[in-house]
């Protein structure tokens, strides 16, 4: 039997499934409590969750089980990863698809649209909800609206041992300090979805992905505040649900 390491144990594996997150609620499904079981016997891995309800929309269900087949994947000495999803009505044919490395389409051959059509506008509106914090801290820290709409990535320092983020404004005249984590989430949000793949590329867009400029700044952040509280609204609903389902101290 091998021996797990700092950076192939239970440990690394629940470090690596933090970075899956539910696609609607733009939260880790370690911190969501939906995985119910990891076992580590290398070369293998086995991950089993399960979501609030049965009904939870197969594509968002097929986003999550694949992600940790492929974080999980990425560990030092890992040479499979067995994903089960259970307590589902769709779990025995998306743990099958996920496991063989079938795409989505031929598993649910009704599908409307592809799971990376659904991604691409789950990720947008993640990314929205996020930008609404980011700028909110960059206003009390101090930022004009036209400062923050003209920011871009490389305006943006983030120190992973510091809990404030360096931002620079574009004229050079001043530097300001905010906290770090609503940055280093729309940095890594907009990169993802592809709206920031340089230094000079602006940080903040419309929810159709044009630059924010200082005309449209108070709008985009309203509705910016809008997919935020949407996004936290059904987590409270699907939290409530999985408490519900499984008990308040599962």
């Amino acid at each position: 039997m091998s021996v797990d390491t700092p950076t192939t144990g239970r440990p690394a594996v629940v470090e690596r499934l933090k970075r899956v997150t539910d696609p609607e609620l733009d939260r880790s499904i370690v911190d969501l409590e939906y995985v119910e079981r990891i076992e580590v016997d290398l070369p293998r891995v086995f991950v089993r969750f399960a979501l609030p309800t049965a009904w939870c929309s197969p594509a968002f269900a097929w986003m999550m089980a694949s992600d940790v087949r492929e974080e999980v994947e990425e560990l030092p000495g890992v040479g499979r990863v067995e994903v089960e999803l259970v307590d589902h009505m769709h779990g025995e044919e998306i743990t099958e698809g996920v496991n063989a490395g079938d795409p989505f389409e031929s598993v649910f051959e009704d599908a409307t649209e592809g799971v990376a059509a659904v991604r691409a506008t789950l990720d947008a509106k993640a990314r929205l909800a996020r930008q609404y914090d980011a700028v909110e801290a960059l206003s009390e820290a101090g930022l004009a609206p036209e400062q923050i709409a003209d920011l871009r990535r490389e305006d943006v320092t983030l120190d992973a041992d510091a809990d404030r983020a360096a931002v620079a404004v574009r004229d050079g005249a001043l530097t300001v300090f905010a906290p770090r984590e609503p940055l280093a989430r729309v940095v890594e949000k907009a990169t993802e979805t592809g709206l920031v793949t340089s230094g000079e590329d602006r940080l903040f867009a419309s929810p159709e992905g044009e630059p924010l400029t200082p005309s449209s700044f108070d709008l985009v952040q309203r509705r910016a505040r809008l997919a935020k509280t949407n996004m936290g609204g059904q987590g409270t609903v699907c939290d409530g649900l999985r408490r519900a389902r499984y008990g308040a101290d599962d």
